[in-house]
């Protein structure tokens, strides 16, 4: 008996380097599942928010793009980076999550939305100081239902990114 054992080759191997390429497209994709029609709600919800009175006379639209009627409220600068990161974010991203189900879509609608999520606590507490409430009013509906909505888009888009590891491949789950 020899040692030399002929090796039999697998026919798998051929295909080895399409198996790797589609494995790790695989691992970069999200599956939302149900989620992903609560998050397309939100998007809806938080486009509403921006047609609704931010404060006073000033909608949503009107303190993003620095309009006569924000600068009448005196609209602060939390309020513009609120409505800013919930655009980006909240609409920009989450649209581009839904769609592509990629991965790291998702983690940036949830770091977004999260540093949006602050922005808008600050945003509500500035609209109730005594300054602004002197100003032109309180926080509106649309900035409230905003907050939320971003707070909600968080939690989310947190469940769904946390859900599927970018690393992990369909061999090892």
């Amino acid at each position: 008996m020899s040692s030399y054992e002929p090796r039999i080759p697998d026919p798998a191997d051929a295909f080895r380097r399409d198996f790797e390429a589609a494995e790790r497209r695989i691992a970069g994709e999200i599956d939302p599942g149900k989620k992903a029609v609560f998050a397309a709600v939100l998007v809806l919800a938080l486009l509403l928010s921006f047609t609704l009175p931010h404060t006073g006379g000033a909608n949503g639209w009107d303190v993003l793009v620095r309009s006569d009627a924000a600068i009448g409220e005196s609209i602060k600068v939390t309020s513009q980076l609120f409505v800013w990161f919930a655009a980006v974010f909240g609409i920009g991203f989450s649209v581009l999550a839904l769609t592509t189900r990629r991965w790291v879509f998702s983690l940036f609608a949830a770091g977004g939305c999260f540093v949006g999520s602050v922005l808008g606590v600050l945003a509500v507490w500035s609209r109730q100081t005594l300054g602004a409430l002197e100003a032109g009013g309180g926080p509106g509906p649309g900035l409230v239902l905003g907050l939320i909505t971003v707070i909600v888009l968080f939690l989310t888009w947190l469940g769904i990114a946390l859900s599927h590891s970018p690393l992990e491949s369909p061999g090892r789950r």
